[in-house]
């Protein structure tokens, strides 16, 4: 074995190190993906979703190609391994994989002009944070206006957030 010192890049990820800590963040990953759509010289947006918006299986026209919007919110996914404010976003778009329509896909975009704005943020581990497992969830019952079902929401907090 050889030691090769400490990590800063890894499967994407970008590792730095301070006296308090350490960050990870996504930003490269999240910039590479930006020119795929064309979305390098668009505007910004304050929030991952429009307010009130309700994604459905039937509104909108169908993708003629669906292949674009299934590779998309696959690096959605990714990137909410250190972006934890697009998850829930994220997972509403990616309930439509089979079968995309042009409204999601919209959300899709917005979602990418978001992280635009947000593209170097990152998660902050504390190097002296106690080791206490705090869990936290939250549930509004039959929520989805498809199909009623509960939306459940968690995270887990060992010193700083480590799951959600």
């Amino acid at each position: 074995m050889k030691n090769l010192g400490h990590l800063s890049y890894f499967l994407g990820l970008e590792i730095t190190h301070s006296t308090d800590g350490f960050y990870i963040t996504q930003a490269k990953y999240a910039s590479e993906l930006l020119p795929r759509t064309g979305l390098t010289n668009s505007k910004t947006v304050d929030t991952p979703v429009e307010l009130n918006v309700h994604l459905t299986p039937s509104r909108g026209k169908p993708l003629s190609n669906p292949f674009l919007y299934r590779r998309l919110v696959g690096s959605l996914v990714y990137l909410t391994v250190t972006s934890p404010n697009i998850s829930y976003v994220v997972h509403q778009v990616s309930q439509y994989l089979s079968a995309p329509r042009s409204t999601h896909y919209a959300a899709v975009l917005r979602i990418l002009r978001y992280l635009k704005c947000t593209i170097f943020h990152s998660l902050f581990y504390f190097a002296q944070s106690p080791l206490i497992l705090r869990p936290f969830s939250d549930a509004n019952w039959a929520g989805d206006p498809n199909d009623h079902k509960s939306t459940t929401g968690y995270c887990f907090l060992l010193g700083s957030l480590i799951s959600w």
